[in-house]
């Protein structure tokens, strides 16, 4: 896989992207600030539909904002989920008077983020669920019995569907009921010839020559297997529909297709081979399930529909419609007629366009609604902020930032290397605030809300949890500070930090042992907790991070690492688990310094 790109790096290149979609397509608009392609032609009368990821995935998920798609689309980093905060954006630009429903990919970074969204959206008032999409059938139960199966492809067929039923003015929960069935009666398995590459990266592994990854996903996680040497385009595709039809693989039969049933495929090139080599992969396809299984889709979507940058491989997604009907009480008929419904979304396949009408009602309720949004009401923020906090919070991260290199070192070896520019870009953001302050700070929620802030606009799952964990501490400290007038000292502060750490918890099933931040979190705050002594508790933090060296990954894209190459990436520590440490100990640092 070539190195070589037209942009150097990666900043500039979503933006750019987006306005040439938006600029093409008059029925788009964009929220430039906050990286949201959504339709200007949606009527607040009908479900809205919003989904997104990060970035590289293209056309997924802005090219599917269209009459009968998705209502907005929210753009993150490349392969990093998008912040809270442009979430809600995506959920004011496109109001609805019927619901808001956030369609995402299961990855733990979009589950975390969406999630914030959805209480916050609800805590606004908003109608707001999340769909979780998630239909990869490599991995098997008993690999991702933790995480759940990973969202690939397959999204883009349960987005069809429940756009076309939200114009159709099927109610909020039949909608919401679509999206639900999309993970019992979809599977999808990936093949690639070698990992993709991110502009400006200078990291860079490939795959062998002679050989290729079957279950590889569309962030460079290294799959389930290398296959080699290099097996035949039929051989190979043999392979992949086995995974997906097999009904004796206990461990992945997760869709009973019966002869009678209406079977969809969809064939997605991930971004890097070429249009006449995907398309012969596609004929190799239909003729295996024709010969092989007696499967004759009734529909076949193919293309580059979620890709992974210039990712050399391609996806099946089966699709059993009639499953899906049954489960619906209704006929095969009907669910198919929401697949043939025309969009205008520029990247479904055989769309058809339409006169532009742009809702005027819907202009002036997203008018309001993002007025309302910038209006805030400041109220009693209690406490000065302590004299020592700046400096210590200064240090701490001046460390983050200074020890990028190695988190984003640690984490290619096991994700797809984004944690370290997560967490400088978080203490980038932070030391900007800090710069901007004068020489009498806000009082302290004040300021910890304009941290809050700096953090939820980085995506990423480290990003997410650290932006709860924040919000949660600043609304805890308000309440025991102000609500209850107690004194700010270390047993408040800690007491803010437990509660902030039991609402973490609510939003993320990751604990001790998991190989996550939590595994620095947990103890830090319970050593905080119990001794009210910062260093001892910062000494456990440092300890609990260095001992993820020996831990095995159970959340995260690190939990896709198969067996033979996770035991060659050991020894290494959880890259977010070490930031963690390395954090803590500069803040610690800071305050011995005052």
């Amino acid at each position: 896989m070539s190195r070589k790109h037209f942009f150097s790096s990666p900043e500039g290149i979503v933006v750019n992207m987006l306005n040439s979609l938006v600029t093409r397509n008059a029925h788009m608009a964009l929220d430039e600030t906050h990286r949201v392609v959504y339709s200007r032609t949606h009527p607040p009368n009908q479900v809205t539909v919003i989904s997104g990821g990060g970035s590289g995935h293209e056309p997924a998920w802005s090219g599917f904002v269209g009459d009968g798609m998705l209502s907005a689309a929210v753009c993150g980093d490349i392969f990093a989920s998008p912040s809270t905060k442009q979430i809600m954006s995506g959920i004011r630009n496109v109001p609805s008077n019927e619901g808001v429903l956030l369609c995402i990919t299961n990855y733990t970074g979009d589950m975390l983020h969406f999630g914030l969204a959805r209480e916050k959206g609800q805590a606004l008032g908003y109608k707001v669920e999340v769909v979780s999409m998630a239909e990869d059938a490599s991995l098997g139960r008993q690999k991702s019995e933790k995480v759940g199966r990973r969202g690939l492809a397959g999204n883009l067929l349960v987005i069809k569907l429940i756009g076309a039923a939200s114009q159709k003015n099927w109610s909020f929960e039949q909608c919401r009921k679509i999206g639900d069935l999309g993970n019992s009666e979809l599977v999808t398995i990936g093949t690639s010839l070698d990992h993709c590459h991110v502009p400006g990266r200078d990291a860079f592994e490939q795959v062998p020559e002679n050989a290729c990854v079957l279950g590889m996903g569309i962030h460079n996680e290294p799959g389930l297997r290398t296959i080699s040497p290099m097996p035949s385009a039929e051989d190979i595709v043999n392979e992949m529909l086995r995974y997906l039809l097999d009904p004796k693989d206990s461990d992945r039969a997760f869709v009973e297709f019966k002869p009678e049933d209406e079977v969809v495929l969809l064939a997605n090139n991930f971004g890097g081979l070429s249009g006449l080599e995907f398309d012969a992969l596609v004929n190799v396809t239909l003729t295996v399930l024709k010969r092989d299984w007696k499967i004759v889709p009734s529909r076949i979507y193919a293309g580059i529909l979620e890709g992974s940058l210039n990712g050399q491989g391609f996806s099946i997604t089966l699709g059993n419609m009639s499953g899906m009907a049954r489960a619906m009480g209704l006929r095969d008929a009907e669910i198919i007629e929401l697949l043939d419904a025309p969009t205008n979304a520029p990247a479904w396949p055989k769309n058809g366009y339409r006169p532009v009408e742009i809702s005027k009602e819907t202009e002036a309720l997203r008018e309001k609604a993002n007025a309302a949004a910038e209006h805030t009401d400041s109220g009693d923020k209690g406490p000065a902020t302590p004299t020592s906090l700046i400096p210590a919070l200064r240090k701490a991260c001046n460390d983050g930032v200074a020890a990028e290199p190695k988190i984003t070192q640690y984490d290619l070896l096991m994700g797809d290397g984004d944690c370290g520019e997560a967490v400088a870009g978080v203490c980038k953001s932070i030391l900007a605030n800090l710069d901007s302050i004068s020489s009498t700070p806000p009082p302290l929620v004040t300021l910890l809300e304009s941290i809050s802030e700096n953090v939820e606009d980085v995506g990423g799952s480290l990003g997410a949890i650290l932006s709860i964990l924040v919000t949660a501490f600043t609304n805890a400290l308000h309440d025991n500070t102000i609500k209850q007038a107690k004194p700010l000292d270390i047993s408040t502060v800690s007491d803010s930090a437990h509660k902030a750490l039991e609402n973490l918890k609510n939003y993320t099933s990751a604990r001790e042992g998991d190989r996550t931040v939590m595994d620095v979190l947990i103890p830090f705050i319970d050593s905080l907790t119990g001794t009210l002594d910062l260093e001892k508790s910062v000494k456990v933090a440092q300890e609990k991070a260095d001992q993820t060296k020996d831990m095995k990954a159970k959340f995260g894209r690190a939990t896709y690492v198969g067996d033979e190459m996770g035991a060659t990436r050991g020894q290494i520590p959880d890259p977010g688990a070490y930031a963690a440490g390395v954090w803590l100990a500069g803040l610690l640092e800071g305050f011995k310094g005052q």
